[in-house]
């Protein structure tokens, strides 16, 4: 039995597992996938597997996993779909058709994951934080507040482990999941005691259909949620009206005046004392994360240390070397505009990396803080496109086509007090496997600089 099963915890689960004669298919067999259907094999479900690429099928049959196409002969009760995968827009997949054809439930990750701590009898947390932007270091932040009051919690979804691959926690254990929009919309029973929807900016649209359907995906967060905690910086989360009790980032709620943060009860935390938590953006993730563990029982003394000493995320606004008086940081998980505004707005003069697979509107929305923009240099295939807009903002640039000739030139650039800032403000995909690797060599380049 792996490590962290429920057995091995003393928390009761039926006779051959959570799913025991329950034929799920699993499609899409990437990092998460692989192992979540080894999971469920080991829960008692019969899993039968597949995998548009070829490779990916025989190293689940490699694993002793039934592999075999679902849409071709539908006979399960429930499909196990990766978030990437559409079900229903743009187009669906054809597993995606044949369950939804057939009757059958397209579920996520976070669903089997909860009803397999369910049905070990465990009553665990489960705090679900969504939003456009800002997930990852709520998610990462709440985890850190609670296991610094001396919880057990154990964070995943979006970030960090498959929720599969995560332990059966006992009572008064706490999942704090990032959930995307992919995820959510494929939830069932699964319900948060704690929810937080942080901020909706439109993203996603193409497997949404239009804003509505955006925001009905993120809206599935607050169902059944014990306390929701809600952003207030734009209309649609705004709007919301969930059932439980509301917790507003704002007057009423916890929010934060300049860097002090404070609830009704009076001061919180001084967020200038905390320096992996920099610009306002961050003020409203440590806002939503301190929100998230008063409500979980963490005590409004504990908050300030705890938040004093996060250690911060790789590739968001991670600051990865300080040389001759200029600070290099790594912002690589900006893959569109919205995200590169909260990091140009936390710094008063960059020599700005960016480029990449631009989102629509590319980096027009950010003319706003061209003005902090020393010099940009851009990498990537929409370098060029965004070298027109900044061209007609007058702001000083040049293409530098890859991430090792930026750092070069931003190293010859950079002037005391700069910050040398990769936040592309663009996808990876055309140059990288994903932001995490772009954001790792800028990393290394950085400390090479450095030594």
């Amino acid at each position: 039995m792996a490590p962290g099963h429920a057995a091995e915890r003393g928390v009761g689960r039926p006779p051959g597992g959570p799913f025991a004669g329950r034929r799920i298919a699993v499609v899409g067999l990437g990092k998460a996938g692989l192992p979540a259907a080894r999971r469920l094999r080991e829960w008692g479900a019969a899993v039968t597997a597949w995998d548009d690429d070829a490779a990916r099928r025989a190293e689940a049959e490699a694993a002793g996993l039934r592999v075999a196409d679902p849409a071709l002969a539908w006979a399960f009760d429930a499909l196990l779909l990766s978030p990437g995968i559409p079900h229903r827009l743009p187009a669906p997949h054809p597993a995606a058709a044949a369950a939804l054809a057939a009757g059958a439930p397209v579920l996520s990750e976070i669903e089997f994951l909860f009803r397999a701590v369910r049905a070990a009898g465990s009553r665990a947390r489960f705090a679900g934080i969504t939003g456009t932007n800002g997930k990852s270091t709520t998610t990462a932040l709440l985890a850190h507040l609670l296991r610094g009051a001396g919880q057990q919690a154990v964070e995943g979804g979006n970030l960090g482990p498959a929720a599969l691959d995560m332990p059966i926690l006992p009572d008064g254990g706490t999942y704090v999941l990032e959930m995307s929009s992919y995820a959510l919309e494929r939830l069932d029973a699964c319900t948060f005691d704690v929810a937080a929807m942080l901020n909706l900016s439109p993203d996603h649209l193409d497997r949404h259909g239009d804003m509505a359907g955006y925001l009905r995906a993120k809206a599935r967060i607050l169902r059944g949620a014990g306390v929701a905690v809600l952003g207030q910086d734009d209309g649609w989360t705004r709007s919301l009206r969930p059932e439980g009790r509301v917790v507003p980032l704002g007057p009423g709620g916890v929010w934060w005046e300049g860097a002090l943060l404070r609830d009704a009860a009076g001061p919180l935390a001084d967020l200038s004392r905390c320096p992996t938590l920099p610009g306002a953006h961050n003020a409203q993730n440590a806002a939503a994360a301190a929100a998230m563990a008063l409500a979980l029982g963490v005590g409004r003394d504990a908050l300030a240390p705890l938040l004093e000493t996060y250690p911060g995320l790789p590739h968001r606004q991670e600051r990865v070397a300080e040389r001759g008086g200029v600070l290099w940081v790594n912002d690589s998980k900006a893959t569109n505009a919205d995200s590169a505004e909260k990091a140009l707005a936390s710094y008063p003069r960059v020599v700005w990396i960016a480029g990449g697979t631009g989102k629509e509107g590319g980096i027009a929305p950010l003319a706003p803080l061209f003005g902090r923009v020393a010099h940009a240099l851009l990498v990537g295939r929409d370098g060029p496109a965004f070298a027109a807009t900044l061209a007609a903002h007058g702001v000083a640039h040049e293409v530098a086509g890859t991430l090792e000739n930026a750092v070069r030139r931003a190293r010859a650039l950079a002037a005391p007090g700069d910050v040398v800032l990769l936040s592309p403000a663009a996808a990876s995909w055309d140059q990288f496997t994903g932001f995490d690797a772009r954001g790792d060599l800028f990393r290394r380049l950085a400390q090479e600089e450095d030594a």
